[in-house]
């Protein structure tokens, strides 16, 4: 595949160099070239030089591009915005800015992009979908669910609708369509990545109704078809907890904190754990692991005074 490439570039330097290097097409044809061989600087000059010969939408998408690849989400929300003054209301590249600050996990500033979107194109799947999954983190399931909703009006029919709706209806009470939703998430799943997701919600939904062998049965299956799911595990070990089987809980705990280091869970209930039969100086260096992930939980900032003082004592 890669020798494709090769050709296609030579085909588009030659074709440029005819050109005398005045035809902005055949520089994003180079710049596309060097995008798809890895050759991400290059991809930029060729871009960019585009660019100064014709304004155009599409390369500013093919920079932004070239920028995200490079880990330059700033660089790339910068040429979003200067574009948006040279192509007001432009939704690709709103899109695009909304997309950026969702991957920063800058959540709600994404969602009053998305906005925007729908201000160009209320039928805009993407942007729909987001603003009802923001709604859904702020504690506004009922609000998420009319966006959802939406969604099935206008035809769309996939998993992760299906999945986000069962949700919804779970925690906006509505207990009727709980588990049809999540059956045609089931249903409609093209992977095993996307089976995961539903049974990982369905043992939430377990849990919700106090059916811990049901949660457990529905962990272990997101686990069947996807044995990465770092919160899966640490669920687990949670139930394991519950059942007091401490070893069976540590594993599970260790597998989640090596799968996912960036996650507070594990390392918190790890320190929990670690605390309970004893172990204070792996209960400590958990506890600060979960604070370095997360400083703001209270929690874990109690369990360390706690642990401060017990060695004080000592």
């Amino acid at each position: 595949m890669m020798g494709l490439f090769w050709k296609a570039l030579d085909l588009a330097a030659l074709a440029t160099e005819h050109a005398q290097f005045k035809d902005w097409w055949w520089k994003v044809q180079i710049g596309k070239c060097y995008y798809r061989l890895g050759l991400y600087r290059e991809a930029e000059k060729q871009f960019k030089s585009a660019l100064k010969q014709q304004d155009m939408v599409d390369t500013i998408l093919y920079l932004a591009k070239v920028y995200l690849r490079l880990d330059q989400p700033v660089t790339a929300l910068n040429l979003f915005k200067q574009g948006l003054d040279r192509f007001p209301g432009e939704v690709t590249l709103i899109c695009g800015i909304a997309r950026i600050y969702e991957e920063m996990n800058n959540i709600s500033t994404a969602a009053e992009y998305y906005k925007d979107v729908l201000k160009q194109d209320n039928t805009h799947v993407e942007a729909i979908a987001c603003i009802g999954s923001n709604h859904f983190y702020s504690d506004q399931p009922e609000i998420a669910l009319r966006f959802y909703r939406r969604l099935l009006q206008m035809g769309v029919h996939n998993c992760q609708l299906f999945n986000n709706l069962g949700l919804c209806c779970f925690y906006a009470q509505q207990y009727d369509m709980t588990l049809s939703s999540f059956e045609r998430a089931l249903f409609l799943a093209e992977n095993e990545e996307e089976t995961a997701d539903v049974w990982y919600n369905l043992g939430h939904v377990a849990v919700g109704i106090g059916d811990l062998n049901l949660a457990y049965q529905c962990f272990k299956l997101t686990l069947i078809n996807n044995n990465n799911y770092a919160e899966a595990y640490n669920n687990l070990a949670v139930l394991e907890m519950r059942k007091g089987h401490i070893e069976q809980a540590r594993a599970f705990l260790q597998t989640a904190s090596s799968l996912a280091p960036h996650m507070y869970e594990p390392h918190f209930n790890f320190a929990i754990l670690s605390e309970k039969v004893g172990d204070l100086q792996r209960s400590y260096a958990a506890a600060k692991k979960s604070e370095e992930a997360f400083p703001g939980h209270v929690d874990t900032q109690q369990l360390i005074k706690e642990l401060k003082q017990h060695f004080a004592v000592l």
